[in-house]
């Protein structure tokens, strides 16, 4: 494996623990806070609004080399993170979770572009994957190692790990990621123009509103596994990480499948799988060990989607590679934001914890319906 991917990974190892962790530790932080935890799902929103924000912005940044914006970004993660980490109040962790967020999807458009450009021949959705898998690395063992720093010492102990995991994804991504050559730059206007086709709208609407869906149900899946599924509290680390190992081998798989199918063809039949899912979480959330394997099995579908959705937006987004790329993450955030505001109105109704995976149900079968479109309307005819 190559030390390039490993340093991209290293990178999205830290954005992952900065963006799932808040799942774990939201009771933690919303008892610190003096809030409910309907309202401290706000700190999930705010910095999935943060990428959506950040990623757009890349575009100001086209005309510097890839490994420079990299660099940059991470300097962002650090400084979110450690504001995160000293924040006094509600008001100042909304801000620093926003920031947090900024450099999220950004890094994730340059990091995709930049493992696509080191694989060899054949390999870009595996390269991508490998960057991907950081990420499923951190929900495997750094957010548990969160949540049980939060539960030992405090949630803010949690937020300065990631901050000073900064300095050593700075360090490896100057020493092991070469200078790769930039993309052509076709100023500003056609940054977008890529926009103008259906195809990478329904790439981007479908990833959110399919990741919506799940975190409708994920964003409370800590009050959902004590509270239903009846697992004493201070057994939510381990299930964390069998969620992680879920998200693990669902990116890897995929990423190898994505390489020999026709990636929209596995996105759409995962996206298929997430909406069934969900429903049987719905119904059998109360048995627990069923609710775990349900949770394992969603939790690989969702990353399952990942590298295949990333590839499939360079591919359709020509003349605007970095922008469309850094679009998925994006639609991922969005949905991470619809999702836990959703699954929030239902606590707030006063509904049970299981609620949340039924409303997250449409957002699922509508994701799954236009990524069929997008296979059948754009991708099958080009598979030989």
């Amino acid at each position: 494996m190559k030390k390039s991917l490993i340093a991209l990974a290293f990178g999205t190892l830290g954005l992952g623990i900065a963006e799932f962790v808040m799942m774990g530790i939201l009771p933690d932080v919303a008892k610190a806070l003096h809030v409910s935890v309907p309202k401290a799902g706000n700190f999930i929103s705010a910095y999935a609004l943060g990428v959506c924000v950040g990623a757009p912005a890349l575009i100001l940044a086209r005309r510097y080399s890839l490994k420079k914006i990299l660099l940059v970004l991470i300097a962002i993660v650090m400084a979110g993170n450690l504001c995160a980490a000293l924040s006094p109040n509600y008001g100042m962790m909304l801000f620093a979770r926003f920031i947090s967020g900024l450099p999220h999807g950004a890094y994730f458009g340059v990091g995709s572009i930049v493992a696509e450009k080191l694989a060899d021949n054949g390999k870009g959705s595996e390269a991508v994957s490998i960057m991907v898998a950081g990420m499923t690395i951190a929900n495997l063992f750094g957010v548990p190692l969160g949540t049980s720093l939060s539960a030992a010492i405090s949630w803010r102990v949690t937020f300065l790990l990631v901050g000073c995991w900064g300095i050593v994804i700075l360090y490896y991504i100057w020493r092991w990621v070469p200078q790769v050559e930039n993309l052509p730059d076709t100023g500003f206007k056609g940054q977008f123009r890529f926009l103008k086709s259906p195809a990478p709208w329904l790439l981007i609407v479908a990833t959110m509103l399919g990741n919506g869906g799940v975190f409708c149900w994920y964003s409370y899946i800590n009050p959902l596994l004590t509270h239903v599924s009846g697992f004493p509290s201070h057994s939510i680390t381990l299930l964390m990480v069998l969620a992680g190992f879920g998200m693990v081998v669902g990116n890897l798989v995929s990423g190898r499948l994505s390489d020999r199918y026709a990636p929209g063809r596995v996105a759409a039949y995962v996206q298929g799988c997430i909406c069934v899912i969900l429903l049987l979480i719905f119904l059998f959330a109360s048995i627990s060990w069923l609710s775990v394997l349900l949770m394992c099995l969603c939790t690989a579908c969702l990353f399952a989607l990942s590298s295949p959705q990333q590839v499939l937006l360079i591919r359709y987004s020509k003349g605007g590679e970095m922008l469309g790329a850094a679009s998925v993450q994006v639609g991922f955030n969005l949905g991470n934001a619809i999702g836990a505001f959703s699954g929030g109105l239902a606590l707030q109704a006063g509904l049970g914890y299981q609620y949340p995976a039924l409303i997250g149900v449409p957002f699922a079968f509508t994701g799954f319906v236009l990524l069929m479109i997008f296979h059948r309307k754009y991708e099958r005819h080009s598979v030989t």
